[in-house]
């Protein structure tokens, strides 16, 4: 954990859910207004604060190993790196599903494919899940890790299926690809790091008790 020097740093996440960590964070009373400002940095100190920009999927990285007091990600991204922080709420933004899904001309063939214990290659950004997902109902299945375009791997002939986040299902109809299955549910989580929780558990506390005061006040 770093040294405490009075200054809360907080991890957020570039990309679909920048806004939405945004919103909380002013809920809460954060000075987010310089995230705003048009430039490349990806620290910003403010008054009391200091802002880390990252990939989502290095926010929980950051909050473990102490280099950021706490963050927002999305419950995928905690799922598939399993990392070691204190999960303190669900902000309920950021909304998308887990799915499973195939070529729409292919799907019932893949659906009874997995049905009978054959095994089918599903091409995925979260290898962990897949193998959970698979390994859950208690089939077998070659899991290819990719970091692109995930849609892509069906139609070429890489894999069978993809397991894949989605929102609005817009790529997927796109890629004429059907959903064979909803696997699980995201949303954004405030998350901390184990020391900081512990050692400043007044501030985090009030802070997370913020964010749920204008949770409740909007739903």
């Amino acid at each position: 954990m770093r040294a405490q020097d009075g200054i809360l740093r907080v991890a957020v996440p570039k990309g679909a859910i920048f806004e939405d960590a945004l919103r909380s964070l002013s809920a809460a009373g954060l000075p987010v207004g310089v995230l705003r400002e048009n430039d490349r940095r990806l620290l910003y100190p403010a008054e009391g604060v200091e802002f880390v920009i990252c990939r989502p999927t290095d926010v929980p990285v950051y909050v473990e190993y102490g280099a950021a007091d706490i963050g927002i990600v999305g419950k995928d991204v905690l799922e598939e790196g399993q990392p070691n922080v204190v999960e303190l709420m669900d902000l309920g933004t950021g909304w998308c599903q887990m799915i499973l899904a195939a070529p729409s001309e292919r799907a019932e063939g893949v659906r009874e494919a997995i049905r009978h214990a054959e095994v089918v290659r599903v091409a995925t950004k979260y290898p962990r899940t897949a193998r959970a997902y698979f390994e859950g109902m208690g089939r077998q299945a070659e899991i290819i890790a990719l970091h692109g375009s995930i849609e892509l791997a069906p139609l070429v002939g890489l894999a069978d299926c993809i397991v894949d986040l989605t929102a609005t299902g817009t790529t997927l109809r796109e890629n004429d690809l059907t959903v064979l299955d909803e696997i699980s549910t995201s949303t954004a989580r405030l998350i901390a790091n184990r020391g900081s929780y512990r050692l400043r558990n007044a501030e985090v506390a009030a802070l997370a008790g913020r964010m749920q005061r204008d949770e409740a006040r909007i739903g």
